[in-house]
């Protein structure tokens, strides 16, 4: 039998369940936020494999700008086959608080050495090299492999570790820092 207190905490849960699903996704933030809602957040990358280069205002005023995020899906997709997926947003947001914590100007692009990998990539990938995860954050949309260019890359992986927002990897050797938006952890 169901108590007074327990069907009132039940009746509360499922109000509060019905009111998220009547509110747009927009209206809700993302899981992390590294910067004030009201702010502009920009992010510009290069693709060394490519070179293209993309320069994206993807937030104003605590929203997200659907084609902004579209634009960035693609920026950091798979590379070597083209596959597209969407991006973590607080991936973006880490990325872009990143680049503020090294003073450097938001329309400064960071070099993007990877984002999104599809499962035949990373498979590949991790067939051929020690340093591949086979469960990768990369195919879930929630890692970038970056360097910022003018920064020395051990500055780089230090600030990344002060965000304390998910994972890091340094790869001095290869040059570049991985981060993820996964749980905390370092290597």
């Amino acid at each position: 039998m169901i108590s007074m207190l327990d069907r009132r905490a039940l009746l509360g849960g499922g109000a509060a369940l019905a009111a998220l699903t009547v509110l747009p996704s927009r209206a809700l933030a993302p899981a992390r936020t590294f910067a004030p809602a009201g702010a502009e957040h920009r992010l510009a990358l290069r693709n060394v494999h490519n070179g293209e280069r993309h320069d994206v205002l993807f937030a104003r005023g605590g929203v997200f700008l659907p084609g902004a995020i579209d634009e960035l899906n693609h920026a950091l997709r798979d590379w070597r086959n083209g596959a597209i997926e969407p991006i973590d947003h607080g991936l973006l947001m880490l990325a872009g608080a990143l680049r503020d914590t090294l003073g450097v100007s938001p329309r400064t692009h960071i070099d993007l050495i990877s984002g999104y990998r599809s499962p035949a990539t990373n498979a590949s990938l991790n067939a051929h090299s020690d340093g591949v995860a086979s469960r990768s954050q990369h195919l879930l949309g929630k890692a970038m492999d970056l360097a910022v260019p003018g920064v020395p890359l051990d500055r780089v992986h230090r600030a990344a570790l002060s965000l304390r927002g998910g994972g890091v990897g340094y790869y001095p050797a290869d040059g570049f820092v991985h981060i993820d938006t996964g749980r905390p952890r370092i290597w």
